[in-house]
């Protein structure tokens, strides 16, 4: 067993802060977004970081970097998270897994351990989707989840394509797609990341394995009204897209409630967006997650059917369109009670927990042997920069994360 030395508490700290401001805005939230300024200097901290331990460095075709200790090859050890954020987020969705696993990583090689089989740090591109509305992009290309022409061509909010943000930032969208031959390589890949809620806190642990991925996905609800004027047009005749709209929002709530599920409507849009005139169009963007995929399923039938019942009453009209889905992961009970057990015997304690959260993990679990680990969240707090993991919990993650890793080699 890898035994805990101080001076890793100092390379968490030295590792953390060369990462913490890139991207962080004045009010404290992270824009990392995909292929932007934040996210490149992202991918230069994480080549900088590798070379720094003396792993091999390599990007894909979809964007996702590998730290390579050992000669790559079947039966590869892989463990990271992501670097990008969503607007605003918190410092430590993502990230924390990434730095894990290099200091990980470094303990097995302190500790006289040999890369056989050979052992990789991942950062996945886009995992969020905060700027092109597909969440998991660098997992879903490499494990052929979707068809790079679909991704490729989604816009983000300034019209910019995904093919022109890979281009501009000197990557070849022409090499994005399917990757066989590298998920091949991968035996086990195991993610470590922030609680993004408080089960951790109730069961006072600091370190969690989860059990399952909610089923989850995102639709967008257009409306379509009439413009008019805010001063002159009496309300019997207008065909307001807002009405239908606020409608939906509550019905997104109610169905949840009846359904034992989540749905969130967390961003808007109105055309012309003017306070004095009557919007012509209005978007609302639906998240739904659920235990069950038929679950997840009903809560959008509810929402839709509410929808096309308002915009009927207001004269809008109303259209439904699914942006992603996810069926989500039941991780495979064998290696979750390997991690449980290494984690157990090196902290003298765990919880098994699922999570609504959607990740990379669960993308690759239909392809390869897949497992989480969750470190604890004293604010219960995610994708808001009230999200934070104590110091001695993050230790606590690494040092789980290491037991791990020397138990599946």
């Amino acid at each position: 067993m890898v035994v805990s030395s101080g001076s890793w508490r100092a390379d968490f700290e030295r590792l953390w802060e060369q990462l913490a401001p890139i991207g962080r805005s004045a009010s404290g939230g992270y824009y990392r977004l995909a292929w932007t300024e934040a996210d490149l200097a992202c991918r230069e901290w994480f080549v900088a970081t590798a070379a720094g331990l003396g792993l091999e460095v390599e990007e894909d075709g979809n964007g996702n970097q590998w730290a390579w200790w050992g000669t790559p090859g079947p039966g590869a050890l892989v463990t990271g998270s992501h670097l990008d954020s969503v607007p605003g987020g918190g410092a430590y969705d993502g990230p924390l897994g990434v730095v894990s696993a290099f200091l990980a990583v470094d303990r097995l090689r302190a500790a006289g351990a040999r890369p056989e089989p050979a052992v990789a740090v991942v950062n996945f591109t886009d995992e969020e989707g905060g700027r092109f509305g597909l969440a998991c992009a660098g997992s879903r290309l490499m494990t052929a989840s979707i068809p790079p022409e679909r991704l490729l061509a989604r816009r983000d909010p300034d019209g910019v394509t995904l093919a022109d943000a890979m281009a501009r930032a000197g990557r070849d969208p022409a090499a994005c797609g399917p990757d066989d031959a590298r998920v091949a390589r991968i035996g086990t890949f195991v993610e470590l990341h922030v609680e993004q809620g408080r089960q951790l806190v109730d069961l006072d642990v600091p370190v969690g394995v989860a059990t399952a991925v909610w089923p989850h996905g995102r639709w967008r609800v257009d409306f379509a009204g009439r413009g008019d004027h805010a001063g002159t047009t009496r309300l019997a005749d207008r065909r307001d897209p807002v009405l239908p709209l606020a409608h939906t929002v509550i019905a997104a709530r109610r169905a949840a409630m009846e359904r034992d599920a989540v749905a969130t409507v967390g961003r808007l849009a109105t055309v012309p967006g003017a306070t004095n005139a009557i919007a012509s169009r209005a978007t609302a963007w639906l998240d739904a997650r659920a235990g069950t995929a038929e679950a997840a399923r009903r809560v959008v039938a509810d929402v839709e059917a509410a929808a096309r019942r308002a915009g009927a009453h207001h004269h809008v009209e109303v259209s439904l369109e699914e942006e992603s889905w996810s069926g989500g992961a039941d991780f495979d009970l064998g290696l979750r009670a390997r991690l449980a057990a290494a984690v157990k015997d090196r902290l003298g304690t765990v919880a098994e927990l699922p999570t609504g959260a959607g990740h990379d993990a669960a993308i690759l679990a239909a392809r390869v042997p897949s497992a989480m680990l969750f470190v604890r969240n004293p604010t219960g707090t995610s994708h808001d920069p009230a999200e934070h993991a104590e110091l001695d919990d993050c230790l606590a993650g690494v040092d789980a994360l290491t037991a791990v890793l020397e138990a599946l080699r």
